[in-house]
Order: C-alpha cells, then sequence, then structure tokens
C-alpha cells in the first residue's frame, strides 16, 4: 500500500493533539477533586445539643461531612421521644442520660463509702468485743424467770431476724460479689450463684415487709418515750462510765433501732424495694426508668445504713450482754437481768 508522506504526518499530528489535550483535562479533573477530610470517632455521652442543631443543619452537616456521625448520635443522645414501632412507653428514647448518673452513683458513692461504713461498723464490733468482752451480769442469776415477750412476738421477731440476713446477704452479693467473688469462682459460677441471689432477694423482701408492719403494730407503744431515756442516751447506756442507768422495757438504744432502723429506715427499704419488685399496691405507678433509678438508689443507701445499725444491734442481743438472747428465744428472761438492765420495768411488774 501507497501512503504519502504528507499524509502520515498528518496522522502522527492528530493523534499526538489528542494524547495531549487528555492529558491535561485528566489534571484538571484531578485538581477539582476534594480532598478526602479526616473523620474521628465521637464519644456520644460527650456529644451534647449544639447550638441551632436543627433538622436541615443536620441534613446540611451530613452532606457536607459524609464521615461526621456526631449529627446522628447527637439525636439519639437528646433524650428527644422519636418515633418507633416497638410498643413501651420509653422506648422513643435510645439513651437516657441520666442513667450513666445513675451508674456513677450506685457504682461510685454507694459502693465505695457504702462499703467502707460497713467495715467500720463491723471493726467497732471487733474492738468492743476485744476490750469490752461479753459485758456481765453484778449478781448471779437468781433462776427465777419473768416473761417478757409472748410467742406470736417471738415468732414476728425472728420471722424479721431470718428475712433481713438473707437479705443483707444477697443484697452483699449483688452489690459488691463481683470484686471478691467473681475472681476467685469464675463467670459462670458467679452469674449461676448470683441469679440465685437475686431471686431470693425479690421473693423474700415482701415477707421482711410484713415482718415490720406486723412489729411495729406489736411493739410501738412500748417505744414510746419515757421518763429515762435522755439519762440513758447522755450516758450511753453507761456502757463507757459503768454508772448503772435505769431503763423501762426498752432502753433508749433499742428505741432508737425501732425508730431509726426498723420504721424509718426499714420503711424506706421496704418501699423502694417493692418499687424496684413492680408490685406496688393500690397506687398506680408509671415504672420509668428514671423512677427505678432513684428507687435504686433509696433502697442501696438505706439497707447500707440499716445493716450498719443492725451489726450493733445484733452484737449486743447476742455476745455483747450476757442473757440478752433468752427472752427472744424462750419469751422468759431472770430477774437478776430484768433488775439491772430493766430496772423502770421490773419495779412496775411489782418486784423491785
Amino acid at each position: 500500500m501507497n501512503v504519502s508522506f504528507g499524509s502520515m504526518l498528518r496522522t502522527i499530528l492528530v493523534v499526538s493533539s489528542l494524547a495531549v489535550s487528555s492529558f491535561s483535562f485528566a489534571q484538571q479533573g484531578t485538581a477539582q477533586s476534594p480532598t478526602p477530610q479526616k473523620v474521628e470517632s465521637v464519644n456520644i455521652m460527650d456529644v451534647g445539643r449544639a447550638p441551632n442543631a436543627t433538622s436541615q443543619a443536620a441534613i446540611e452537616a451530613g452532606k457536607n461531612q459524609p464521615g461526621n456521625n456526631a449529627p446522628i448520635w447527637r439525636t439519639v443522645n437528646s433524650e428527644t421521644v422519636n418515633y418507633t414501632s416497638l410498643p413501651g412507653a420509653e422506648n422513643g428514647v435510645l439513651i437516657q442520660k441520666t442513667g450513666q448518673e445513675w451508674r456513677l452513683i450506685r457504682n461510685g458513692v454507694i459502693t465505695v463509702y457504702g462499703a467502707w461504713l460497713l467495715t467500720f461498723a463491723l471493726c467497732g464490733v471487733v474492738a468492743m468485743y476485744v476490750l469490752k468482752g461479753t459485758i456481765k451480769l453484778h449478781e448471779p442469776m437468781s433462776g427465777r424467770k419473768i416473761q417478757r415477750f409472748t410467742l406470736l412476738e417471738r415468732i414476728t421477731h425472728w420471722t424479721m431476724a431470718f428475712t433481713f440476713v438473707a437479705l443483707a446477704f444477697t443484697g452483699i452479693m449483688i452489690l459488691w460479689g463481683k470484686y471478691f467473688l467473681l475472681p476467685l469462682t469464675g463467670p459462670a459460677f458467679f452469674g449461676a450463684f448470683l441469679l440465685v441471689c437475686k431471686n431470693v432477694h425479690n421473693f423474700v423482701g415482701p415477707a421482711f415487709t410484713v415482718s415490720i408492719v406486723v412489729f411495729f403494730l406489736l411493739f410501738v407503744r412500748r417505744n414510746l418515750p419515757e421518763k429515762g431515756d435522755l439519762d440513758w442516751a447522755l450516758g450511753f447506756g453507761g456502757l463507757i462510765s459503768g454508772k448503772h442507768i435505769p431503763a423501762g422495757f426498752f432502753n433508749f438504744g433499742e428505741k432508737f433501732w425501732f425508730w431509726v432502723g426498723m420504721v424509718i429506715l426499714g420503711s424506706a427499704v421496704s418501699a423502694s424495694g417493692w418499687v424496684l419488685d413492680m408490685i406496688v399496691p393500690f397506687i398506680q405507678i408509671e415504672y420509668w426508668r428514671g423512677t427505678m433509678q432513684i428507687a435504686n438508689i433509696i433502697h442501696g443507701v438505706g439497707a447500707i445504713l440499716m445493716t450498719a445499725l443492725a451489726l450493733g444491734h445484733i452484737y449486743i442481743g447476742t455476745i455483747g450482754m450476757q442473757g440478752s438472747i433468752d427472752a427472744m428465744k424462750t419469751g422468759y428472761c431472770d430477774e437478776t437481768w430484768a433488775k439491772e438492765h430493766h430496772e423502770l420495768w421490773y419495779k412496775k411488774l411489782g418486784k423491785g
């Protein structure tokens, strides 16, 4: 095939021009492409509601910053009730910000300071026993018995005592078990054990409440203030000075346990426990997450304070004082014990 030199030259020039034009167009296209922006993760609990964070602003932010998920989490973290197809009063709120505050209070204030309080209370009981030992009667037992408690009163007391011990033990496991038991047993056993503790706690709680109510009705009259209570309180029952201070059927220490430990703290723990179990009778309550968190805080604080007071009551009523537990076991106490510890009541019986 004969091709002239001129035709070949024209073909080479056309191809070269097309190649140069294509390269120039590619450079312009590369220069105009936006540089990808660096995307950083955001802590969703730190994403507050920004100024002018309207729906339109969120749409514009999504266009300008396609990799930024802060507007989405800002909406999720706003506690605004949004639409959901799932039934439920609070399902439209994905993140309840006060839940984080409750977690910090429970795992921080209650757990830490509560543990220290119970430790100090236990150490105080041990120190009292080491320094004082069992407080003995000044005179030997006479062998003559006086009825102090009826059968119903003793049954009510021991029902309250055993249910309280069960609740205190399971509550300690629920609140602090993961710190000392979990490392020893492993997650499998600890999870199963804690499930048992939780169910025992939930079912024993109402029985404890009933026993408190019955105990209150049986003993409220004998725990009213009377002559000698102030002297007993100021002298701490003669425990430190060793001076004998007469008392009625119950001394001031027992009345303090009755009104503060049982009535006030017991009522707070019982009421909050019924809310947590969602079994509050006669009153229509919405069991919102916030309601349950407040009830949990009241329940924890009240239970820890009640347990700290109970340690002293249990100590004095068992090994701390000679003959103290006899009346609650048999219903009868010795005359010598009654005269030394409850002299005013002893005289009212016509014995003094």
